[in-house]
């Protein structure tokens, strides 16, 4: 009796909370998610205004379009009705909102080593066989609930990577390269991009792919457990399983 006790107690694990993130990242994760909204209604807004993409310099033939697109619904945008200068007023004021937020949290990262702790793959993290397990426990919705869940996943940390390193510095820099200013003050950005009209597809090439990122992340949210994943970014504090089968 006693031993089949105990094989139940090791079997059933426990909940434990832990502290996931910390109070900078949670600051500027709900801070990027206010102004990325922003900055994508006003986009959008901007876009309506002539929604095709060139690439070069010149943008004026709808004949030589690289995309043509149709014009996103009005009430996507911000504001609702078609007003461009309003449009560009959101954008570049919630732009500098972004970046300064940005930068705030790469300095955070950089300074107390959370891009090193906890967003670099590890090597063995890396292999084929790794990573193909990953992909194929999230698509049989297979997520992590014990001491595994402490740390972001393989496919999380490369996501992150991804936007952080690639996707946020093409968006601001392809935005900056659009500025008539800063093609008086740096005209190797034009060079860079190969031309405004250049930089302006980019821009919206990686402002989709970040939409696409948002999509996911959200979903991914929703069904490896809404609630315990919102209460980690709100309060820090994440809850685990230990003990039981997977200990």
């Amino acid at each position: 009796m006693h031993i089949h006790q105990a094989v139940q107690e090791k079997a059933a694990p426990r909940v434990v909370m832990i502290q996931r993130h910390a109070v900078v990242t949670r600051l500027t994760h709900w801070l990027n998610a206010v102004f990325f909204c922003v900055l994508a209604a006003s986009g959008m807004q901007i876009f309506n205004a002539w929604p095709q993409l060139y690439w070069g310099q010149a943008g004026a033939d709808s004949a030589q379009a690289w995309l043509a697109l149709g014009p996103f619904p009005a009430w996507l945008t911000l504001p609702s009705a078609q007003d461009l200068a309003a449009g560009r007023r959101w954008h570049l004021f919630f732009a500098w909102c972004f970046v300064f937020n940005g930068a705030a949290y790469l300095a955070y990262g950089l300074l107390s080593d959370h891009f090193r702790r906890h967003l670099l793959p590890r090597r063995r993290e890396l292999a084929a066989r790794h990573l193909w397990r990953e992909v194929a426990d999230h698509a049989r919705l297979r997520f992590a609930h014990d001491e595994r869940a402490r740390d972001y996943n393989a496919l999380q940390k490369l996501s992150y990577l991804a936007v952080i390193g690639l996707l946020l510095p093409l968006m601001v820099l392809t935005g900056l390269t659009m500025s008539p200013g800063m093609n008086a003050a740096a005209p190797w950005l034009l060079d860079l991009f190969g031309g405004r009209q250049s930089a302006r597809t980019l821009h919206f090439i990686s402002a989709a792919l970040l939409v696409l990122f948002l999509i996911v992340h959200l979903a991914m949210v929703l069904l490896s457990g809404p609630w315990n994943n919102l209460r980690s970014m709100l309060s820090g504090r994440y809850a685990i399983q230990k003990g039981g089968s997977h200990d």
